[in-house]
């Protein structure tokens, strides 16, 4: 029996811990990077949990506060209560809460929490009448372990898209990979091997825009737990080898008023409301800043040159995926959406969804034109034909796409003043590092030459 005064919700996760015999809790959050980061607390402390917080020292996590104003509260989540099912046995197991991260000396939630970012865009959409829902498409790549445990880039199997076994070898993998996620309560749609060696993709349901980022982190956490379990060494890196196809995370988009789909019109060409059209609009007007956020690391830049089937073009269509955003076909109305083909899956979902709803928005609320969609392989245009069409080109790097940040307002205020100062640090000095690096490309091409 439980004491004190617990929602039911609550009350349900205490009495799940106690017949599933969880003896730790797993309490969840992510940095700004998009680092999961956790403490651990004995299961005995999920009552104080509810009732009071636990606190933690916010000044030794990246971007959270300075040393004199370190002390942060958790409070969990009890929806997003699951047991671990690496960590289940017959005697024990552990579960995860996702938290938020509230600020001790004003009781507030912390305006440096991704995941508090990711609310207040959902509020703002609320606020004029939508509902968002979203569904991400995370690839990833499996490679070998060297003897001391190590992550190497040798792939464990040499198939292609949708190839069976025997070429596609870590099938037995994504299966355990998709036992263990639907045990946390996903609901697995699909799952397949990538263009590349090595490469791979499970997608999960649509849901609410929440649910679906904090779907995104577990994701990860769980496919490179269970991918350890078979010694083998998962990573989102977007561009782990060169020359070959990279990871993405298309990320389809939705917005629902009242119950019906608010981007689905039966008249339309392409059966797509004026309202999504604005959508995608503000999407693209402000797509060189979003992709500081959807794509922020150097190594994202490696995956975004054409040729490797990865967008770099400004546009929108209804038919090829050589274009920015893609509306996909749609079997009945409820599920018009468009496509954001240019996130990949290194990003922190929090701020990477909460981008792309407020420049969405931004959209609606200006009524943005959404220009005429393009129906040819962008890939096989001329500058010269980019430039008739009006087609820009996204960031070739993280520093351009970090000044494109710090030029548009829209997308740095949906960041907040906290998280952008703390978030635009970061990649300025990640950035600044690779600079003054010298490669082995640069070493193999230049030493013997010059």
């Amino acid at each position: 029996m439980t004491s004190g005064n617990f929602s039911a919700e609550e009350e349900a996760v205490l009495e799940q811990i106690e017949e599933q015999n969880v003896d730790f809790l797993r309490l969840q959050f992510t940095d700004i990077l998009g680092t999961v980061k956790n403490v651990s607390v004995p299961a005995s402390q999920a009552e104080k949990a509810f009732e009071e917080g636990i606190y933690f020292d916010g000044s030794s996590i990246d971007g959270f506060v300075r040393i004199q104003e370190s002390d942060m509260r958790l409070e969990p989540d009890p929806s997003t209560f699951a047991v671990l099912p690496w960590r289940k046995t017959e005697e024990s197991a552990a579960a995860r809460l996702i938290c938020d991260v509230m600020d001790t000396s004003s009781g507030e939630p912390f305006s440096g929490d991704p995941r508090g970012v990711l609310k207040r865009a959902i509020e703002r959409a609320e606020e004029l009448g939508y509902d968002i829902n979203a569904a991400p498409e995370p690839e990833f790549f499996l490679f070998e372990e060297d003897e001391d445990g190590h992550a190497t880039t040798k792939t464990n199997d040499a198939g292609g898209y949708f190839d069976l076994a025997p070429k596609d070898l870590a099938s037995d993998v994504r299966r355990d990979i998709i036992y263990g996620l639907e045990s946390m309560g996903f609901d697995i749609e699909a799952s397949h091997h990538e263009v590349a060696e090595g490469q791979h993709e499970i997608n999960f349901t649509y849901d609410d825009a929440l649910s679906t980022a904090d779907n995104v982190a577990t994701f990860r956490s769980v496919v490179r737990a269970i991918a350890a379990e078979h010694e083998l060494h998962a990573t989102f890196m977007p561009k782990p080898i060169p020359r070959i196809n990279g990871s993405g995370m298309h990320t389809h988009i939705s917005l629902f008023q009242n119950g019906e789909n608010a981007f689905h019109d039966d008249d339309d060409e392409f059966n797509l409301s004026e309202t999504a059209k604005q959508f995608t609009a503000g999407i693209l007007e402000h797509a060189p800043a979003i992709t500081a956020v959807t794509n922020p690391t150097v190594n994202s830049y490696k995956r975004l040159v054409p040729g490797y089937e990865a967008p770099v073009y400004v546009a929108w269509s209804d038919r090829n995926r050589s274009a920015l955003i893609r509306k996909p076909a749609a079997r009945v109305p409820a599920a018009s959406r468009i496509e954001a083909r240019f996130p990949d899956p290194s990003c922190n979902p929090y701020l990477a969804f909460a981008a792309l709803i407020h420049a969405g928005l931004d959209g609606i609320e200006k009524g943005l034109d959404c220009p005429a969609p393009v129906r040819e392989n962008i890939y096989e245009f001329d500058e010269a034909k980019r430039e008739e069409y009006g087609i820009e080109t996204l960031p070739s790097n993280l520093g351009e796409a970090v000044d494109a940040l710090e030029e548009d307002e829209v997308v740095a205020n949906a960041l907040g003043e906290h998280v952008y100062e703390k978030f635009v640090e970061a990649k300025r000095s990640e950035f600044k590092d690779y600079l003054v690096d010298v490669s082995q490309w640069e070493l193999d091409r230049y030493l013997e030459k010059f």
